[in-house]
């Protein structure tokens, strides 16, 4: 009969959202008895999590050799993080690629509201979740519906008021981190600017958004919602690079193939600083493109209403269209998207969809649905104290689930003991050379 191997969970944690999210998920971590460690990389890490974090405030260049060595002297197993593609997060994935460390990475929810995305290995377009729809509909043949459960509480205040002073404190920590660069694309500080601007216009765009719903009232309208250019879903998971570029293209193949009476909706992002003026750039493209009468601006609404109302939906790759998808809202993904698997959105191509957009397979995206939320999703949310407290109890649960040690802290014998491979293939195997068998570490 094969033992049981009991191997310590040292958790490592590099930077996650704003707020306090990581700190108290590690705490309910440490009081199961897993072993918690941090790293902070700017002022903002540390003002979210300073007791008990070690600071790496080297360069780029010597934070490789740093990392490994780190994880190899705290004998680390699993390495959480928030989005796989800031560059010290990226360098850090592949080094615990190469140790066998379990790699846990959050993000913003695939479905929103109420949960939050923890895949392992990576999100969005580094997702090992499967695209082919024969895969989909066999793997969650036998899995439960999504249940119906009260909405999470969120106040988008509590989200402004984590982010401005996380990024208050990356710029007045840049003595301590010098050389720490944001993954942030553009300045802080005019951010900050834009936001200011926003709220003293917010009655003007209140008023503006009104006028523009009137204008789009019973007639056919194609949705577009607007990402932010500084996220990795636009800088790493599209062809395009901007949002602008995006903006310019779409708007393109509106002019040159949408019927004459459709008209085009581009929602802003609630998130956006307000830095670049949308309305004033979109009425600018739809002008020179003589579609000015039928390309609206809107900076507000709730997109759900939107998304129900709408005659199909156009994402780069905004999970945004989850919601028209719920909808049964035909929807054309322009970038990589999770969600963007045949038979589910439209996929003959943007100029075609305008005139003759494909519905979802409601079937398919049910059973699409409950292997996401299997897989790839927790509840709770960042945007309320209630909401966080729901997140930590079922982001603690889901990583504390049963996994293999990682390959850094397992000798042969005990690979075997537990399990996993035939005592005869573990020295042949290439994990394990001949050193592994006196139980020296890799």
């Amino acid at each position: 009969m094969n033992a049981v191997v009991h191997i310590q969970r040292e958790f490592l944690f590099l930077q996650g959202p704003p707020g306090p999210f990581f700190r108290e998920l590690a705490g309910a971590l440490e009081t199961s008895g897993s072993g918690i460690h941090r790293i902070n990389l700017s002022g903002g890490d540390r003002y979210d999590w300073s007791a008990g974090a070690t600071d790496y405030r080297g360069r780029l260049s010597n934070w490789p050799m740093f990392f490994d060595r780190f994880v190899q002297s705290n004998r680390i197993t699993d390495l959480v993080l928030f989005g796989d593609c800031r560059p010290m997060h990226q360098t850090a994935l592949r080094l615990a690629q190469l140790r066998g460390i379990h790699i846990h990475v959050f993000e913003e929810g695939y479905i929103r509201p109420d949960w939050m995305t923890l895949e392992r290995d990576g999100v969005n377009g580094h997702s090992p979740m499967e695209r082919d729809p024969d895969a989909i509909l066999s793997n969650a043949r036998w899995l439960p519906q999504v249940p119906k459960l009260a909405p999470i509480t969120a106040d988008f205040k509590r989200r402004a008021r984590d982010s401005y002073w996380h990024y208050h404190h990356v710029v007045t920590g840049k003595l301590r981190f010098p050389f720490y660069s944001s993954h942030r694309q553009g300045s802080i500080c005019l951010d900050g600017i834009g936001w200011l601007l926003k709220f003293m216009r917010k009655k003007r765009r209140e008023q503006q958004a009104i006028e523009t719903l009137e204008k789009v009232a019973g007639r056919a309208f194609f949705l577009f919602p607007l990402q932010l250019t500084g996220d990795y879903q636009i800088r790493t998971h599209s062809p395009f690079g901007t949002m602008m570029v995006a903006v310019e293209y779409i708007l393109e193949s509106f002019a040159r193939f949408a019927p004459k009476d459709a008209f085009l909706l581009v929602k802003e992002h609630p998130l956006d600083s307000g830095y670049r003026n949308w309305r004033r750039t979109i009425e600018r493209i739809a002008g020179r493109l003589n579609v000015a009468d039928r390309v609206l601006h809107i900076d507000g609404g709730d997109l759900e209403e939107l998304a129900a109302s709408a005659t199909g939906m156009v994402c780069v790759n905004s999970t945004s269209g989850t919601l028209a998808l719920e909808a049964g809202l035909p929807v054309v993904v322009l970038g990589d998207a999770i969600y963007d698997v045949p038979g589910v959105t439209h996929q003959a191509g943007l100029d075609q969809f305008w005139k003759a957009p494909d519905r979802p397979d409601q079937t398919l995206y049910d059973a699409f649905k409950r292997l996401l939320h299997a897989r790839c999703l927790v509840r709770g949310g960042l945007a309320s104290q209630s909401g966080l407290e729901i997140l930590v109890r079922n982001s603690a649960e889901r990583l504390l689930a049963k996994a293999r040690p990682p390959l850094h802290q397992i000798t042969a014998e005990s690979f075997q003991s537990a399990g996993f491979m035939p005592t005869e293939q573990v020295h042949d195997h290439p994990a394990f050379p001949a050193r592994a068998a006196s139980g020296t570490n890799g």
